[in-house]
């Protein structure tokens, strides 16, 4: 499969998906991305069109501790990520994998974000 169509498989899966989920100001969409080499992770509220609490691994804090696009730093993030959005008074969110399949990174970044607190 040519490197085009496996981008564009994946464009029509993200817009699929973000046709049925929306965030909202109680409820904002969690969205997850990963490069090759770092994660971002961003609460974001499509209502007011806003990020209501964003995090990367590109962040100040975060780059002390040499975080890359691995499980173990998904983990990581996800446990921030649940922390920020608890102290920003969100306790539910809608989780957006954008696009990718919910096994391997997604998955274990989207269990530490609910062991940190957030139901989705």
């Amino acid at each position: 499969m040519s490197l085009k169509s496996k981008k564009s498989l994946r464009q029509k899966r993200v817009w699929r998906i973000r046709k049925k989920i929306s965030g909202t100001a109680e409820r904002p969409r969690l969205c997850v991305s990963f490069t090759n080499h770092h994660i971002h992770a961003q609460l974001i509220d499509d209502v007011a069109q806003s990020t209501v609490v964003g995090l990367s691994t590109l962040n100040a804090e975060l780059r002390e501790k040499k975080l890359s696009a691995n499980r173990p730093s998904a983990i990581e993030l996800g446990k921030l990520i649940g922390e920020k959005a608890k102290a920003a008074g969100v306790e539910s969110v809608v989780f957006d994998r954008h696009g990718r399949r919910y096994h391997g990174r997604v998955k274990e970044f989207a269990d530490a974000a609910r062991e940190a607190g957030l139901k989705f």
